[in-house]
């Protein structure tokens, strides 16, 4: 499979868990990276700088995130919402354009992005190449190539950057990774992630109805509606093939079971819920992935389906099963009700008993066995709050916990789930070469073609 990468860019690099822990650890100041060329902020007390791609929607969220920093560009595919960020940033430079938003380069030292899914990597790369600290919302890219891309120039770049998982900033994670990594459950052989969101493609009017789902759509819509006056939607389709406009696909989170401009609840959800696993347990890329489902739709994602992961032991941790479950799908422990019936959770099986978590909470169990467990003491600093972290890393060159070297492995993790269920494979992943060497039909999905005009350099 040609990548248009040369071989030693594409080359795995794991970071170990000492090294990860180290270098999460915030509030100690134990690592820096170099400085970009061009910083504004370089006291705490100066502020940032900051181009604002995609302010509308989870992008008006992550304006407030930033908003004790200057705000100096505003860019929007949508008039109504770049009209409403421009009413209380009057100063701001206006685009509808993130392309041209990097003509203004001298006037930012950082750049928020979010925009859909299918647009991320577009505007995060030349963020990266002008040497700009770059928050991406998540997923951080569209697909596994695009990953890769964004995770080795952010290395490059040395700049600041952080994923929008901004439940990883939480106390609860800090605690279960703690208790994870101090072994109080043994040696973890299986986790085990399910969320309760029932988006996507069903197979009946009825299931949808039962799923409460936002919008029943099962194939393209044949008629072409008028496109909303506020909207340019050449730009909103970007690099994705052109196709006319229906309000099926917007305003977000519609467009995201679509393959063409998202990947459905396993990219979106895993980022938050695969999270935690990820950081617990030191994982990167897996070895085998397979995923199974309803009959495969060429242009929705799922509904509900399950992926399952293996992963090789490294670092003091043996062989590992992680499976994902996403609306009706359930672990075989949770429909025997021999755990808790949360909705959403993550279950971590060791050889001494289990740990199970969701957002806020978490338990060891049996709960009997643990009353008397000496918790391990807390090692992991509490968090400046997610975007804060980014700000102070941006100033300082502390780092962050979910800067793109990690980000970029579970982003390439979660888009797997979805490649396996597409190719309907059991996947043999080779990471350095970016390929499942049991499944070529499997490169189409690993990296896609691009709409004239468009193209990552």
């Amino acid at each position: 499979m040609n990548l248009n990468e040369p071989k030693s860019t594409l080359s795995a690099s794991p970071v170990s868990r000492r090294t990860f822990l180290k270098s999460s650890a915030l509030g100690a100041g134990l690592a820096t990276f170099g400085m970009p060329a061009i910083v504004r902020g370089q006291g705490l007390n100066e502020k940032l700088n900051i181009a604002i791609i995609g302010a509308g929607g989870r992008g008006g969220a992550n304006l407030e995130g930033v908003s004790s920093e200057n705000i100096v560009a505003l860019c929007d595919v949508n008039g109504s919402s770049l009209a409403a960020a421009a009413a209380r940033y009057p100063k701001a430079i206006q685009e509808t354009d993130f392309r041209k938003i990097f003509d203004h380069a001298k006037d930012f030292d950082a750049v928020v992005v979010s925009t859909c899914e299918h647009t991320h990597a577009f505007a995060t790369l030349p963020a990266l190449q002008l040497g700009k600290h770059v928050y991406c919302e998540k997923p951080l890219t569209h697909n596994i190539w695009e990953a890769r891309k964004i995770r080795e120039a952010a290395a490059s770049a040395k700049v600041a950057t952080q994923m929008g998982t901004q439940i990883h900033a939480d106390d609860n994670y800090r605690r279960v990774v703690e208790l994870i990594q101090a072994g109080a459950i043994g040696a973890v052989s299986e986790v085990h992630v399910w969320v309760s969101r029932v988006w996507g493609w069903h197979a009946s009017e009825a299931a949808f109805k039962e799923a409460q789902d936002i919008v029943f759509v099962q194939d393209r819509p044949a008629v072409e509606e008028p496109v909303p006056a506020d909207l340019d939607w050449d730009l909103w389709i970007g690099p994705a093939p052109m196709r006319p406009f229906n309000n099926v696909y917007v305003p977000g989170p519609k467009w995201y079971r679509w393959w063409d401009f998202g990947n459905g609840t396993m990219s979106d959800l895993g980022s938050h819920w695969i999270d935690l696993p990820f950081w617990a347990l030191n994982l990167d890329h897996p070895l085998t992935i397979e995923a199974e489902g309803p009959p495969i739709h060429p242009e929705i994602a799922p509904a509900s389906m399950q992926a399952r992961y293996t992963y090789g032991a490294r670092d003091g941790r043996g062989p590992l099963a992680l499976t994902w479950y996403q609306g009706t799908h359930r672990p075989q422990l949770w429909t025997e009700r021999a755990i808790p019936q949360w909705d959403s959770g993550v279950l971590f099986v060791g050889s001494k008993g289990m740990l199970l978590s969701d957002y806020g909470k978490h338990l060891l169990l049996p709960e009997e066995q643990f009353k008397d467990y000496e918790r391990p003491a807390e090692s992991i600093p509490k968090s400046l709050g997610h975007y804060a972290e980014w700000i102070h890393a941006c100033k300082t060159g502390a780092p962050t916990t979910c800067r793109f070297e990690y980000s970029g492995w579970l982003t390439e993790a979660n888009h797997l789930g979805n490649v396996a269920f597409r190719t309907g494979k059991k996947l043999e992943w080779d990471a350095a070469q970016l390929r499942a060497t049991n499944a070529p039909e499997a490169d189409q999905y690993i990296k896609r073609e691009y709409r004239k005009g468009w193209e990552l350099a």
